[in-house]
């Protein structure tokens, strides 16, 4: 085992290309959580480049030559003899012993399960995509943000391999009947979803227990593959259901519905700026913190909206809203009604102006 220690700490680390995210690492512990292809890795390899190499120690826990016996009585002398002050273990599990040291770093896709502080890494948000894309910093910025979603390697793919590309990434990183999960969940977007209708969805495709699929659900939110959205004030209510990412349906089913995937959109910015959520009749997101109703609508008509604005009148007088939200693809108008203040905002000045 001291080999393979030796070989990661004499190679060099190579993160080309690296573009700075929101997320970043300070001389604490951490345990950066985050799904497949998120990120993870560039982050802790950018950090442990600013250090002197023999200040490091970089693994990949995933290496199949690892035995973790071995590992776990060799680790920590190897630290001390080659005088090793940041230890990075990348795609972490737990049967591997930590010990004291000035800095570890951990990864994984799993939730923290240590004292370390817990480094949430989404995927892009709108502002971290424009970032990568620089170049598309103009008209067709949201167009092409709807094709690649959120994954840093989509911007680096041929058009033909990205669906593939993602597929291959699911394949690996879930069960066989997370992945089945998955195809299911992107069948039904931003639908009201209970663990029993995709029991019920995925009996007639294999044989599954209900214990079984509740356990491999409750792994893919955990995980943060999928996202269950409460209904305000009734949390044992039935939750919508969205994707971490909306390049995730265009890759797993051929099935298209332009306003779902909007709608979808719209969730993970909030979630990725940390903003309390929830849905209610005929309101896609109440955020209780701003007293603000948003309403997903790419292509809103004023006519329309007042209707709809005129059925969410007791909810707004209940809970005081001051400002309902429209978010389009581009259209932007201030309305007056008599119940509430009516705000159309594009995407991308929604999505850029969230804090």
């Amino acid at each position: 085992m001291n080999t393979l220690l030796d070989e990661y700490y004499r190679h060099d680390l190579h993160n080309p290309l690296f573009i700075e995210r929101k997320a970043s690492l300070n001389e604490n512990n951490v345990w950066i959580m985050g799904i497949a292809q998120s990120g993870k890795t560039s982050l802790i390899k950018n950090y442990l480049l600013s250090h002197k190499k023999s200040a490091y120690l970089y693994l990949d826990c995933r290496d199949i030559r690892l035995d973790i016996n071995e590992l776990n009585e060799t680790l920590q002398p190897f630290c001390i003899e080659h005088k090793i002050k940041i230890l990075a273990l990348d795609n972490y599990h737990s049967a591997i012993k930590l010990f004291d040291l000035d800095q570890i770093i951990l990864s994984s896709e799993y939730i923290n399960q240590s004292e370390f502080e817990t480094l949430d890494l989404h995927l892009l948000d709108y502002e971290e995509f424009l970032a990568f894309e620089s170049k598309y910093y103009d008209s067709t910025a949201l167009n092409h943000f709807f094709q690649l979603g959120g994954f840093p390697a989509m911007h680096r793919l041929p058009s033909e391999e990205r669906s593939l590309y993602l597929q291959k990434t699911l394949a690996l990183s879930l069960s066989e009947i997370e992945l089945s999960i998955m195809i299911q969940a992107s069948k039904m977007l931003t639908q009201k979803v209970s663990a029993f209708t995709l029991y019920e969805r995925l009996k007639i495709e294999r044989k599954i227990s209900k214990d079984k699929l509740y356990t491999h659900l409750q792994s893919l939110f955990d995980k943060r593959y999928l996202y269950g959205c409460e209904k305000f004030n009734h949390p044992s209510a039935i939750k919508k259901l969205y994707l971490c990412d909306i390049a995730i349906k265009h890759a797993l089913v051929l099935q298209k519905h332009f306003g779902k995937v909007f709608e979808n959109l719209i969730f993970l910015e909030l979630i990725k700026h940390d903003i309390e959520c929830y849905y209610d009749e005929g309101i896609d997101f109440y955020l209780p913190e701003r007293n603000q109703i948003v309403l997903a609508s790419a292509f809103a008509n004023e006519h329309a909206l007042f209707k709809k604005v005129e059925a969410l009148e007791g909810f707004i007088i209940t809970y005081q809203v001051k400002e309902v939200i429209v978010v389009t693809m581009n259209l932007e108008n201030t309305l007056s009604h008599p119940i509430a203040k009516i705000e159309m905002v594009p995407f991308s000045q929604w999505a850029l102006g969230e804090e």
